[in-house]
């Protein structure tokens, strides 16, 4: 394989940094790091936001769902623009829509004048840019790491990523009850030019040359042959659209309830909360040294623990026993997270990334509103518990299905991966990818979740 010329004259900073943390890698961390800051913060400061304008429970899931519906929708087409022209331009472009939003947000809630409407347009806009940014920052995030070292990679980011997620949440809480919300949305605003300034440096002058392609809809008819086409990468997407929705539909309904009637309060949910942030920081350090061989055999094994939650909820089990399932849970899909990013950046070619991890996004939180509108009518049909037992073995199911699949079990890490950005990539061979599976991703959710997590959800964090 060959590596990227180095320059001529090393920084002390460039000496001291590994091998594989190259400059863009170096750049989309740290802008990553910066908006996870202000994003975290800023999903509190928005709840806050509708309820000091006089909004119900029910107007912060309208704001909610009213950013979640264009980054659902937009997606496919996010993903294909970015497999068109250069990524960082994308994700530039798609930081400057939501640098300008948060700022108007911020300015309506300052200045006591926020209406609802208001705010679900502003929030919708954020989620649309949301979706062109996710497949373009993930496309690039995966080209900007040598094959050798790409695991361990992913899991310093992803470690980077959370960390900041956890202490942006803290500092956003403590900042809405000092200062309020409008300052807080600010902050967030400010945490997108920044990021946006820092992606903007961004050297794309390496990356291969896109052939000429015949328009939008011969590019999201070539993604999806290239999903498809692998029975690991669309059967795992499948499961996880099963998963996110049913993790979607506890912590959002489920959770909070429980913590109320049983637990005495919310104070024990946000405490569990936080277990779960650290266990995905303890599940990256482990990542960082452990190179699992059969990639998708061990992450799916690990996707087992994300029923625990479901199950301590549904005795329930007091908040120490709830923290330390949420713990474990959070550890176990980071480690499926590291893995399940290393196989795609083993596997997909290089000018497909981001139309594959558009439709891995899209699987993936398909049946998030349409589990979340359920958890209320399963409650009264089944019972709490009833619902929660059932969740958490419809989620064992799922994921004991995708290890029937041969590729799933099957999939190796390879000694040598694609070239970093400046070189060109390798190919498998038709029989190498028969034997081997290929795959790409946020996020997301997970996702969680994207190369940013900006919103993330299930196994991309």
């Amino acid at each position: 394989m060959t590596k990227p010329a180095a320059s001529p004259r090393r920084t002390p900073f460039a000496s001291r940094r590994p091998e594989w943390a190259g400059r863009n890698y170096v750049l989309l961390t740290a802008a990553t790091v910066v908006t996870n800051l202000g994003a975290h913060g800023a999903l509190i400061a928005t709840t806050w936001a509708v309820f000091e304008s006089g909004g119900s429970a029910g107007d912060v899931g309208l704001v909610a769902m009213a950013r979640f519906l264009p980054l659902v929708l937009f997606l496919l087409i996010g993903g294909a623009v970015a497999d068109r022209i250069p990524r960082h331009r994308v994700m530039v472009a798609a930081n400057a829509l939501n640098c300008v939003s948060q700022a108007v947000f911020a300015v309506l809630v300052l200045s006591g004048g926020a209406q609802i409407w208001q705010m679900m347009l502003l929030t919708a806009l954020c989620g649309a840019g949301q979706a062109f940014f996710n497949p373009a920052a993930e496309g690039m995030l995966l080209t900007s790491v040598t094959g050798e070292q790409a695991g361990r990679a992913f899991a310093v980011y992803r470690m980077a990523m959370h960390g900041a997620g956890i202490g942006g949440a803290a500092l956003g809480g403590a900042l809405v009850a000092f200062v309020g919300p409008g300052w807080v949305l600010a902050i967030d605003a400010l945490a997108f030019a920044v990021a946006g300034g820092l992606r903007a440096f961004l050297d794309v002058s390496g990356a291969p040359e896109r052939a000429p392609s015949g328009g939008l809809l011969a590019d999201l008819r070539e993604g999806w042959q290239e999903f498809v086409g692998r029975p690991w990468l669309w059967s795992i997407v499948a499961q996880f659209s099963v998963v996110v929705g049913l993790i979607g539909a506890v912590e959002a309904v489920f959770g909070p309830l429980v913590a109320r009637d049983e637990l005495g309060g919310a104070r024990p949910w946000g405490i569990a909360l936080a277990a779960y942030g650290v266990g995905t920081v303890a599940g990256a350090v482990l990542m960082t040294r452990w190179k699992p061989r059969r990639l998708l055999f061990v992450g799916t094994l690990c996707v087992f623990p994300i029923a625990l939650p479901s199950a301590a909820l549904a005795v329930p089990l007091d908040v120490v026993g709830l923290t330390a399932a949420m713990f474990v849970s959070g550890m176990a899909i980071e480690v499926f997270g590291v893995s399940w990013m290393t196989a795609l950046h083993q596997e997909i070619p290089e000018e497909k990334l981001s139309r594959v991890s558009a439709y891995d996004w899209f699987g993936s939180t398909a049946l998030l509103p349409l589990s979340t509108a359920l958890a209320g009518p399963a409650e009264s049909a089944f019972g709490r518990s009833e619902a929660l037992w059932g969740a958490a073995a419809l989620m064992v199911f799922v994921t004991a299905l995708v290890l029937l699949v041969p590729d799933v079990r099957n999939l190796t890490r390879r000694s040598h991966s694609k070239e970093v950005a400046g070189t060109a990539p390798e190919r498998t061979s038709a029989a190498e990818k028969m034997s081997a599976p290929e795959a790409e991703r946020a996020p997301a959710p997970a996702p969680a979740l994207s190369a940013d997590a900006e919103g993330a959800l299930g196994r991309h964090g």
